[in-house]
This record gives structure tokens, C-alpha cells and sequence, in this order.
């Protein structure tokens, strides 16, 4: 089974888990209890995450900022159906590379988005063009990541600049994330690599091993 089609899992166990690994993020929750804020030391790179939302509804957002007081640079949001697997791919990511060191181009730029998907590419997932929308689907049509080239050269678009998006169609998914203008492109390459090369296994439970007559034999003992 692939990542994206993997279940939710504990997202709260996935943000603690990462809090614990990575002392330079302090941890607060809003008055309401609701919502957990993670703040990197330097101030730059921000988590929020809002408990019990509905599955297709906005539970994460990431933000990337040059500094403590400007606006922001980019930012990604993950809905609350999202797998725990491509969660954990996106904390890593954002705890090992200083993601917002990355060098940040221009996302209408034909180089940014070959860059960004080419896992996408690699693994043979087919691209389609619908106006400024590119589209690529994976082989079983149930994934998929999105450039809308439009909303990349519009900064207050009211649209996402990425979309990546698991479920029956992009207009009706089960999980989605969306990513703004100006997100790395490395950041988007390791969410596809996680759509088309991380298989989640499902483990059955294992059968109980046959008992032979002595041993409960011995077991009366």
C-alpha cells in the first residue's frame, strides 16, 4: 500500500514525537487548548497544528519566514486526513535541512517545477495540461501533485501553487496538502518522492504458533 494511502495514524504522536527528537522547537498550545503551536529557536520556521478538525479540513500549516517579524515566505498545509508517514516526511524535512535556508526561485519558472517533480517524472507518472494547471497522476489515478502556474505569478491568489492530493479526483481527495508560491522546490520533490516511492506495509497479525501436546502437558506442571 502506498504512503498516501495509508491511514491517518496519531497526529499528535507524530508532533510529540518530533518535539522530543528536536530540543532547538519549543512547544505551546493556544488558551482554547485546541491548536499546538512549535516555534524553531530562530523564530523562522513555524508549525501549528489544530486537534479533532475534520478529516478533509486544514489541521496543519508550516511558514517559513526571513525573519522573526516579516511576512512570511512561503507556507504549506496539510489537511487533518493527511498519513502520519508523509507527516513525519515533512517534520524531517523541515528539522534536517533548514528549509528555510533553501534557496528560493521563482516558481513559474519551467527549471523550478521540473526540479520539484521530478520523482514524479522518474517514477513514470503522466502529466497532463489543463490551461495553467500542470497535473500529474499516478498510474492507479488515485494521487496526484498540481502546478498552477497561474497562481504561482499571483501572490495573493486565493489558490495554492501546489496541491498534492490523494483520493478519487483532485476536485474531490481524501487528503491534500497545498503548498504557496516561493515553497523550495525540495520540499515539494520530497513530498512526491514520498507519494511514489514509500510503501506503507499493513501487518497482519502473526498466526499463533501450534502447541504441541507435551508442552501443555508441561504447562499443568
Amino acid at each position: 500500500m502506498p504512503a498516501y494511502a495509508a491511514a491517518p495514524g496519531d497526529h499528535d504522536a507524530v508532533l510529540d514525537e518530533f518535539l522530543a527528537a528536536h530540543s532547538d522547537w519549543e512547544k505551546w498550545r493556544t488558551w482554547s487548548d485546541n491548536t499546538t503551536h512549535a516555534i524553531h529557536e530562530s523564530q523562522t520556521l513555524r508549525i501549528e497544528h489544530v486537534h479533532e478538525v475534520h478529516p478533509r479540513e486544514t489541521a496543519w500549516t508550516v511558514a517559513a519566514y526571513e525573519t522573526p517579524v516579516s511576512d512570511r515566505l512561503w507556507h504549506l498545509t496539510a489537511t487533518g486526513s493527511t498519513p502520519a508517514p508523509v507527516l513525519q516526511t515533512l517534520l524531517d524535512l523541515l528539522a534536517d535541512g533548514d528549509s528555510w535556508d533553501i534557496p528560493i526561485g521563482n516558481p513559474a519558472r519551467a527549471e523550478t517545477v521540473a526540479s520539484a517533480t521530478k520523482p514524479l517524472t522518474d517514477a513514470g507518472w503522466k502529466s497532463t495540461l489543463h490551461g495553467s494547471l500542470i497535473r500529474w497522476t499516478s498510474p492507479s489515478e488515485d494521487a496526484g501533485v498540481q502546478f498552477n502556474a497561474s497562481a504561482a505569478q499571483n501572490p495573493n491568489s486565493p489558490s495554492p501553487t501546489w496541491t498534492v492530493w490523494a483520493g478519487a479526483t483532485i476536485d474531490h481527495p481524501t487528503r491534500a496538502l497545498s503548498a504557496s508560491p516561493c515553497t523550495p522546490d525540495p520540499v515539494i520533490a520530497e513530498l512526491a518522492t514520498e507519494l511514489t516511492h514509500s510503501p506503507v506495509i499493513r501487518r497482519q497479525p502473526a498466526p499463533a504458533a501450534p502447541t504441541s501436546p507435551r508442552f501443555q502437558a508441561d504447562r499443568h506442571h
